[in-house]
């Protein structure tokens, strides 16, 4: 029952993701971002990692998206400011980077249910999800990316703040 439940959420995961970068309306493909992270997190409950469920509802479905959606609003983007496509040959590589892509993720799946159908790394160990260990894994593990991606945040809502205010 719980292999059922994974994979219909894995899929929805991978469907609302690909809906998230083929819409042609940022809004709505923002919306289906908070479906994939959602999605992501009842998965994460269901390896037993609940801290980190909570915080992916929390921190990436509530306060990012928040940040994202504000953004778009404030850029206002419409479809023909961009003018024509001009790179035609770029939508080939896409393609290419995209077939790249889904031949990789059939090898990792292959691989991942060789051992008789659990996914390999599908158990964590119980103390994975604590506070504790996602605070010495962010802190300490990872404080210089840490500390990296929260400059470049900075910096990315800076720029959009410079563009919007050039427009008006």
């Amino acid at each position: 029952m719980t292999l059922t439940i994974f994979l219909i959420l894995a899929l929805v995961s991978v469907l609302s993701s690909i809906l998230v970068i083929t819409q042609k309306n940022s809004v709505i493909s923002a919306l289906y971002l908070i479906v994939t992270l959602g999605s992501q997190a009842v998965l994460y409950f269901l390896l037993g990692a609940t801290f980190i469920g909570v915080l992916q509802i929390i921190v990436y479905a509530g306060a990012i998206m928040v940040l994202f959606l504000f953004v778009i609003m404030l850029l206002n983007l419409k479809r023909d400011e961009f003018g024509p496509d001009q790179k035609k040959g770029q939508r080939v590589l896409a393609f290419l980077f995209t077939l790249f892509l889904a031949v990789e993720i059939l090898a990792a799946l292959k691989i991942g249910f060789s051992d008789g159908g659990t996914p390999a790394g599908a158990v964590l160990n119980p103390a994975s999800g604590s506070p504790s260990e996602v605070a010495r894994s962010l802190f300490i593990d990872f404080l210089y990316p840490f500390e990296i991606v929260s400059i470049l945040l900075l910096v990315a809502i800076l720029g959009v703040v410079v563009l919007v205010k050039k427009r008006f």
